[in-house]
Order: C-alpha cells, then sequence, then structure tokens
C-alpha cells in the first residue's frame, strides 16, 4: 500500500506484506506503548479488522490478531484496558470514509490462514535481558533463563526458605499473567474470579495458548497480580498462593506495572515457543543443568541475616535453618 494513517498517539505505516505500528511519545499515550515504541505485524498474524464507534467523536479502526501469532497478546489473555490495546487506531469521526477504506484494504490482503489459529509467533517483542522489580523480588530474563531474586522487605518466609530462584526456558511451558491493574479495571479481571476467592490462577499462556483460571489472595502491597512460570516438573498439580510459590513475582501498588510485566512476560513466552528441549532417549544422559552464578558474599551474609530474624521469630525450624544456612554458605 506505502500509505500511512495516523490516528491520536498512533501512526500506521502500511507496507506491502506488513503494517508498521508507531506510538507517539507523550503523557496521553499510555507506557506500554510507549515502551513498545513500535511493533511491525505481519498480515498473515491477522484474523480480520474492525471499525465500530469511538468515544467523544471519534472511530476505532481495529486490527483482531490470531491466536497464537502475537506472544504479547497471548500473555496478556484478554485483560488490557482499550487504551492499551497496540492494535486500535483511534481517529476523528469526521476521516470515518477513509478508516473505512483502510479496513477494506486490509480484509484484501489477510492471509488464507487468517480464521485458524497461528503455529508460530509471528510478531516479534522486546528482546532480552529485561528485567523488572515485583513487590517480593526482582525478576531479570536473560534469554536463556528467567531469575528470582527476592526482596527481604516482601517477600513470604516460603520464598526465603526456597531461596532465589533460577528457571532455564526448556525447564517451563508457559507463563501466567495477571494484570496488576485488572481488578476494578472493566472487561479485564481475570473470569470465575471471587473476591479473594479460587486458586490465583489469572490468565495464562502455555506455549503460546492462553487460558484463565480463578484467583484467591490479595497479593501483598495493595495491589492484584502476579507472573508465574509454568513448570513441567509441576506436571497437572495444582498452583498454589502466589505470594508462597517459588516460581512466581507478585504485584504491588507502583511493582510490576503493566508496561514492564507485561513485555517480560511475553519475551519469556516467545523463547519457550522457540526452544526445542531435547528428550532424553533411554540409557542417554541428561542433559547439563546451566550452572548458577556465583553470589556475591555480602548478599550471602545478608540473607543468612535475614533466615536468622525469621527462625528467632518461630517460622523456621532449627533444621529448616541449618538447612538453609548451609546452602548458602556453599554458594561462597
Amino acid at each position: 500500500m506505502g500509505d500511512v494513517l495516523a490516528g491520536f498517539q498512533t501512526v500506521w505505516e502500511f507496507d506491502t506484506d506488513s503494517v508498521l505500528i508507531r506510538f507517539e511519545r507523550g503523557i496521553r499515550t499510555p507506557k506500554l506503548l510507549q515502551a513498545l515504541g513500535e511493533r511491525r505485524i505481519p498480515f498473515e498474524a491477522l484474523s480480520g479488522v474492525e471499525l465500530t464507534p469511538g468515544k467523544r467523536g471519534t472511530v476505532v479502526l481495529r486490527a483482531v490478531p490470531r491466536p497464537g501469532a502475537d506472544p504479547l497478546m497471548d500473555a496478556a489473555d484478554g485483560q488490557l484496558k482499550e487504551a492499551y490495546d497496540p492494535y486500535r487506531l483511534v481517529l476523528p469521526a469526521e476521516r470515518e470514509t477513509l478508516a473505512d477504506y483502510y479496513a477494506e484494504q486490509l480484509r484484501g490482503v489477510l492471509g488464507p490462514d487468517a480464521a485458524t489459529p497461528a503455529e508460530t509467533h509471528l510478531v516479534t517483542v522486546p528482546a532480552p535481558p529485561l528485567s523488572f522489580k515485583a513487590y517480593d523480588g526482582k525478576a531479570s530474563f536473560d534469554g536463556t533463563a528467567v531469575s528470582f531474586r527476592w526482596f527481604w522487605t516482601g517477600a513470604s518466609s516460603e520464598k526465603w526458605k526456597a531461596g532465589d530462584q533460577r528457571f532455564r526456558i526448556d525447564e517451563l511451558t508457559g507463563v501466567e499473567w495477571r494484570s496488576p491493574e485488572s481488578r476494578g479495571s472493566a472487561g479485564t479481571a481475570p473470569k470465575d474470579d471471587p473476591v479473594n476467592g479460587g486458586g490465583l490462577e489469572g490468565g495464562s499462556a502455555r506455549g503460546g495458548t492462553a487460558r484463565n483460571g480463578t484467583g484467591k489472595g490479595s497479593p501483598k502491597g495493595g495491589g492484584h497480580g502476579h507472573l508465574r512460570l509454568l513448570r513441567r516438573s509441576a506436571g497437572n498439580q495444582p498452583a498454589g498462593r502466589a505470594d508462597k510459590d517459588p516460581a512466581a513475582v507478585v504485584f504491588g501498588m507502583g511493582y510490576g506495572l503493566v508496561h514492564q510485566s507485561l513485555p517480560f512476560a511475553a519475551a519469556v513466552l516467545e523463547a519457550i515457543r522457540v526452544s526445542s528441549p531435547v528428550p532424553c532417549t533411554e540409557g542417554a544422559p541428561a542433559p547439563n543443568r546451566a550452572a548458577a552464578p556465583r553470589r556475591d558474599p555480602a548478599d550471602i551474609a545478608e540473607r543468612i541475616r535475614h533466615l536468622g530474624e525469621l527462625h528467632t521469630a518461630g517460622l523456621l525450624t532449627d533444621d529448616e535453618f541449618s538447612a538453609k544456612k548451609a546452602e548458602l554458605l556453599a554458594e561462597l
């Protein structure tokens, strides 16, 4: 097409096989869109195009992604507010005829598989290394493994007992991201989520296929939401509370914000999708686990001190304290 269609805070640039969506920087542009910057959406990643009336004298042109084509939307699993939707272009109502023209043009270039889920991710996501601060720890992703380092001010005693965590991508089957802004936002609350009831499972994606569950418990810090890694070793075991699960970090007010945690979840999901773990044949040795980096002695000392506080408070038994202390000292 070679045309450019400019709306409020967003510009669509049409190419022969894709549309480049650029998001303006500014106080009116949601931080998620600013963090994304721009996204190239291949026409084969789309299932349709919608044109609907908007608010305050506007119309909304929206490209509809195919399920499984965009890891960002798979991870979000329908929890995003309308303003955060990277596939929406808001235009003045007087440009409805022009918007309708481009909607028809886009419908004419949709691929033959538009009505079916995509077998592979077709839209790129932010590349690692990535990190963000949750309420109870810092999450980091280097492209091959996800690491959680607990904060002594927010992590539960269960997470302190388990210690900092590192998960190789080939050990994971998916991610479960629950928006910190889901509660109280129209159309974004996880399905079947009674007030503080259920199993604390928000939207999740396994290998690119999203699912919803129920929620339980209010995460610390006055906010809601979490990022949980779904492990192969867990099988079909029901997930516990995210604030007690060493494979999850919980969000709070100002921690795990959408524009930080969602691109992180999408990047991890993309890595899981493209990874191809080699199955162990009978009699063959299991693949070597990645060696964990050596720890800072000052950090070890601080964690032993905090374990001592938990022991003094009666949250750790003598055996648990001794065993965990020995594990930490072995990392020096």
